[in-house]
């Protein structure tokens, strides 16, 4: 699988590392070449130094040959634009954009963007890690506190 990333932080180190030990082909994008630094010395893949919204450098990183791309940023505005870039002008059949407030990847979702919010994710685990309960699928947790208000919870 050929798969494109955006932001070499903790996060996209770590999935660019791990697919390339896995034999797929990955690219990984990011604007400040000292972050590549992260990668594990074992990393067989391509770095990309350039802004992940421009196109130029997307076909530097030969997103038009990717079956995957990934955002993984800091900013939500910059992930959710980079795959809006990667679906439609590139065509790239699987797109995913790591979000961090729950009502943006909700509203995103709805649109059809395939995202992931860490926030809600993370705040699930640990809900069920201080009850002791056993952990459910990642789907149940996708949307964790988004159905409650917090007084809800603090009664509960």
């Amino acid at each position: 699988m050929k798969v494109v990333i955006l932001g070499c932080g903790r996060v996209g180190s770590t999935i660019a590392t791990t697919m390339a030990r896995e034999g797929h082909d990955v690219t990984i994008v990011d604007q400040n070449p000292d972050s590549f630094r992260r990668l594990s010395a074992d990393y067989t893949g391509k770095t990309v130094v350039g802004n992940g919204l421009d196109p130029d450098t997307l076909s530097k990183a030969d997103i038009e040959h990717a079956d995957a791309f990934v955002a993984v940023t800091n900013g939500d505005n910059r992930n959710i634009m980079s795959v809006q870039i990667a679906k439609v002008k590139f065509r790239v059949p699987k797109v995913v954009a790591r979000i961090y407030d729950p009502i943006r990847a909700s509203a995103y979702a709805d649109l059809g963007i395939e995202t992931l919010c860490t926030t809600c994710v993370g705040s699930g685990l640990l809900h069920d890690m201080i009850l002791g309960r056993p952990f459910s699928d990642v789907e149940s947790y996708c949307t964790f506190g988004m159905q409650e208000t917090p007084s809800e919870v603090t009664n509960a």
